[in-house]
């Protein structure tokens, strides 16, 4: 992944992400800590949410990273596609630490630690030039 998108990936606080249900999108808003080595976005969130029910049972998913202040004529931002992921009991402790680490009062709000492994990302950067695109994917293994 070019330094570009891991480095604004890992200046910001806030995602959105997609999930779908039939034919019926629902987004959500979590503040997050970006995990290099899992290439993972790791958010908390309360296990009953609607956005939590609906990727437990459609891990695909989609959402968006912009900047806490936008600012006109430098536009950036993130969009990514990804697979929604219950930590397993070996990356918990490095997604609790990631997330803790850039949160610490979020210890004391209830919650689960949940990730979103990313698949692929586009992500727009005009200070580098009007509609600059980076691109990244994921490398899919062969069998």
């Amino acid at each position: 992944m070019e330094s570009a998108i891991s480095s604004f990936i890992n200046s910001q606080t806030n995602l959105t992400y997609c999930t779908c249900i039939g034919d019926v999108p629902h987004c959500a808003n979590c503040f997050f800590a970006w995990n290099e080595e899992l290439n993972a976005l790791i958010f908390k969130s309360d296990n009953t949410t609607r956005h939590i029910q609906e990727a437990l049972k459609n891990n695909h998913v989609a959402g968006t990273i912009l900047p806490d202040k936008l600012e006109k004529g430098k536009i950036k931002g993130i969009q990514f596609s990804g697979t929604f992921l219950i930590p397993t009991a070996e990356n918990l402790n490095i997604a609790k630490e990631s997330y803790y680490n850039k949160y610490p009062f979020a210890r004391v709000i209830p919650g689960e630690i949940w990730a979103i492994l990313l698949e692929e990302i586009k992500m727009t950067d005009n200070t580098l030039g009007f509609g600059k695109k980076l691109l990244w994917e994921r490398k899919k293994e062969k069998l």
